[in-house]
């Protein structure tokens, strides 16, 4: 059944505005459009936690592209725009102002939503980051003399501490687990982490639960389960993250941890596609495991794969995960997937920097994080990751040696 709805694209995030100008990039003539349900054009969401809360200004959003580019590229740009039902049979969605719009290739790139805390209602002490504007009435709360309680942490949670630290804000941050960055982050570099928001003020209490938390108008108060109590004028909750796929559930499509896709990013239903956050996917570095990445890069690189394969490339991801946080004046950059390792091989570098390199038990390499001030790690970080990729094995004691170059395990 020819449709002639041409491209149609679900969430402008990043992953959704790469796929469209992907298209575009690939030769397609026919229609684009990108749907966002915001009001702003799409932005990059990793300033949100860090300049667009320490900037001396109301936080203002880093464009993806300036929105003259999406008219100069043909493509449609429909803001505040939710979409409510897929009708597969038809190939047409459902928006929540009444129309509708056919599409002949449909991608889904609804991202996720921050996890809720039932305990911690959002109002206005009590908030969660995902948008620009939640930033923005973050950014309001903090300064000096002011308190911020963090549950969680987590990625979000610590970033926004650093963040609300060089606010001078008063900062305590809360963990369920005995440890922060509990998920996917070894043990070594989440104690540097823990050091370094120490080091630079904030109060961090693992291994506590939560007992009850009130909002007393002018402050919030988190009763602990030991007893103490956390008071603040902000309560920032970061609790990890749910993809959104009330969409493809509702349309029938399969889920696994997310929106369930294939090696070239298509659903159970051919016509149409899934990438970035919501998604699960089998990632080829790792024997096909079924993995659901939340990154800025992973967006990027399946927004574009997706737009090729909507096209009919029938490409397979291939791409090694990689993430970073900047937090201070410290970044930590992990590649790879850093669980299930048989061998962990430390690397030492400068000014106290180091790298964890995680062997699996044939050899191979299958995840490398790294921790340290500046960029330090950066570079033997991108080489791992292109030895993660040709599934090298490579000799322990030259991954612990800071003199042995590793690019000369490409050649």
């Amino acid at each position: 059944m020819a449709v002639d709805g041409g491209m149609v694209i679900v969430g402008a995030g990043e992953c959704g505005a790469r796929a469209a100008f992907a298209l575009r990039e690939a030769g397609y003539g026919g229609r684009v459009t990108l749907i966002g349900e915001e009001r702003h054009p799409p932005y990059e969401r990793p300033p949100l936690s860090k300049d667009a809360i320490t900037g001396p200004q109301a936080p203002g959003a880093k464009t993806i592209a300036e929105p003259g580019r999406y008219a100069d590229a043909a493509i449609a740009l429909m803001l505040s725009s939710p979409v409510v039902s897929i009708d597969r049979a038809a190939r047409r969605i459902s928006l929540a102002d009444g129309g509708t719009l056919p599409y002949d290739r449909l991608l889904l790139a609804t991202g996720c939503s921050p996890r809720r805390l039932a305990l911690a209602r959002e109002g206005p002490r009590i908030a969660y980051l995902r948008t620009l504007d939640d930033a923005g009435r973050i950014a309001e709360r903090l300064g000096p003399g002011k308190r911020l309680a963090v549950i969680g942490g987590g990625f979000i949670g610590l970033e926004l501490a650093a963040s609300a630290r060089q606010r001078r804000t008063d900062v305590t941050v809360v963990e369920a687990q005995p440890r922060i960055l509990m998920r996917g982050v070894p043990a070594d570099i989440a104690e540097r982490i823990h050091r370094l928001h120490a080091d630079n003020g904030v109060r961090i209490l693992c291994g506590v639960g939560i007992a009850a938390i009130e909002d007393a108008g002018d402050r919030v108060a988190v009763r602990l389960a030991d007893g103490r109590t956390v008071e603040a004028e902000l309560l920032l909750v970061g609790i990890g993250a749910v993809p959104n796929v009330a969409l493809a559930e509702a349309a029938g499509l399969a889920l696994d941890n997310g929106i369930a896709v294939d090696a070239t990013l298509a659903t159970s239903d051919p016509f149409i596609f899934a990438a970035g956050d919501c998604c699960s996917f089998p990632l080829a570095s790792h024997d096909g495991r079924r993995t659901r990445l939340e990154s800025w890069r992973n967006a990027q690189e399946q927004g574009a794969l997706a737009a090729r394969n909507m096209l009919g490339a029938g490409e397979a991801h291939a791409a090694v995960p990689w993430f970073w946080s900047d937090q201070y004046d410290h970044t930590m950059q992990i590649a790879g997937v850093p669980d299930h390792a048989a061998t962990t091989v430390r690397r030492d570098l400068a000014d106290g920097a180091f790298i964890l390199f995680q062997l699996a038990e044939d050899g191979r390499l299958m995840a490398a994080g790294g921790v340290g001030p500046g960029n330090v790690v950066a570079k033997d970080v991108r080489l791992a990751e292109m030895l993660i990729a040709r599934g090298a094995k490579p000799d322990p004691a030259s991954l612990a040696d800071p003199g042995f170059r590793l690019k000369s395990l490409l050649g």
